[in-house]
């Protein structure tokens, strides 16, 4: 096979294979960098070209699933190998989160200087060169199409991972990165955490949401009092300081899940997390929190439309969170919770005590822990129904924001005929109202009175 192989590719391009592949073979801890679809593109194309076939079509067919990887990501290969290394979780990006450099095990350091030269080796074996080699060995008359995409200018929003990223571009030793490569994991993490700043619990695992809600907290209006009191305590977790838990509670449509996805948008750059827990998955929420724990983001865990029957398991699990139990609580964690209730357990009046019942003796007592389960919350901010100058505040706003040039008064007038023919006044009927009129005066033009459907 190695005869037939150095027949159709030179000895210097089949040697230079060789040690790539023997290179990549040799990686200690940083083995999951070339684990994804990429890296296994990367991977099969070496083997590829070094094991060609007379015709060469094994190796186009490498090279095409390669490209493909690549324009899937819409990267290059060396900014998919800087990627890969900052997000990576292994032993060393681990320890290194919760450890100052000089404690870490010098063998440890050492194996990540050997993966890093490792890891340079492939970084400066370029798309452009693999083409060549592919061109090369199938015996082409030109050579591949090659993946290429302008490189972004360095991500502003933090000094340390501009200086990470030059550091592995221009330095002429990756190994010498090392302590600052310890200093960017202490301070942003790894893995999906690193990745991705809004995930869901689902099935006993994190799960990255690439595609979250855009919503700012500008477009906000009507509850500025408790949009204060919430950003304040959210300070107080992205200062390491002790925050509260939130209950969010009062009427449909006011806007209280949106003003908890907002915080995202506005804070993600500072290190926050949003954590989408279903009531379905609330049984879970110990072991999230403690997987949670430690780890360099600030987190909230955030639970939608909550409420509970009677002896529900998720009670329970989420009691345990808001009370804590023996094990400390992380100073990294808070859980902010909506409702359209303000008792968050349904109760129904065959619980209320009969001086005649014969079962339980202090059933006062044990419906009064159901009735003030909400005050477990150290803060609760309550959202009340909008009336129409509320309402119209909003429409105002909105519509403001959307750069919708029609006059004050057809505006009030029409949101408020929108209102009474839809969901009452709410923030979401205003949203509602301002998308569809911006839309309407945008297809078909600034007419006078934009028609309101029934």
């Amino acid at each position: 096979m190695d005869n037939q192989a150095m027949s159709t590719v030179s000895t210097s391009s089949y040697a230079k294979i060789q040690f790539l592949q023997r290179q990549a073979a040799s990686l200690l801890l940083y083995q999951s960098v070339l684990q994804s679809e990429v890296g296994i593109a990367f991977l099969d194309l070496l083997q590829a070209i070094r094991y060609t076939d007379a015709d060469g079509r094994g190796c186009l067919q490498a090279y095409g699933n390669y490209f493909h990887a690549l324009a899937t990501k819409n990267q290059n290969w060396e900014d998919y190998l800087i990627h890969q290394i900052l997000i990576t979780e292994n032993p060393f990006t681990k320890l290194a989160q919760t450890e100052e450099f000089a404690n870490i095990p010098k063998a440890l350091i050492a194996a990540v200087q050997h993966d890093l030269q490792v890891l340079q080796s492939l970084y400066e074996c370029s798309t452009a060169a693999l083409s060549e080699l592919v061109q090369n060995a199938a015996h082409l008359p030109v050579s591949p199409i090659v993946w290429y995409r302008e490189q972004d200018k360095l991500e502003s929003e933090t000094s340390l991972k501009s200086q990470v990223m030059n550091s592995l571009q221009h330095t002429e030793n990756w190994a010498d990165t090392v302590e600052d490569l310890a200093a960017y994991y202490q301070q942003f993490g790894t893995g999906i955490f690193a990745q991705y700043h809004a995930l869901r619990w689902q099935n006993g695992q994190f799960i990255g949401i690439q595609h979250s809600d855009p919503i700012k907290l500008d477009i906000l209006a009507g509850y500025e009092m408790q949009r204060d009191s919430l950003l304040k305590n959210t300070e107080f977790l992205l200062s390491g300081k002790t925050a509260l838990h939130v209950l969010l509670y009062g009427s449909r449509g006011s806007g209280k899940s949106s003003l908890v996805k907002a915080l995202l948008n506005e804070y993600s750059h500072r290190n926050l997390r949003l954590v989408e827990v279903t009531k379905s998955e609330l049984q879970d929420l110990p072991k999230i929190v403690e997987q949670l724990r430690g780890v360099p983001q600030k987190f909230i865990i955030f639970v939608d439309d909550l409420s509970f029957e009677e002896d529900d398991d998720a009670f329970k699990a989420l009691k345990v969170v808001l009370e804590g139990n023996l094990t400390a609580k992380p100073q990294n964690v808070v859980v902010y919770a909506t409702s359209n209730r303000r008792h968050l357990i349904r109760e129904f009046y065959a619980d209320r005590p009969n001086p005649k019942d014969k079962e339980e003796i202090h059933v006062w007592d044990t419906m009064q822990e159901k009735l003030s389960f909400s005050d477990r919350f150290g803060l609760t901010l309550t959202f009340e129904g909008a009336d129409q100058k509320t309402y119209l505040q909003i429409v105002r706003h909105l519509a403001a924001q959307a750069e919708i040039d029609i006059s004050q008064a057809d505006l009030e007038y029409q949101a408020l005929q929108w209102a009474t023919r839809h969901n009452g006044r709410s923030g979401r009927t205003a949203r509602q109202f301002v998308d569809f009129l911006q839309a309407d005066l945008s297809v078909f033009g600034n007419k006078k009175h934009t028609s309101i459907p029934e």
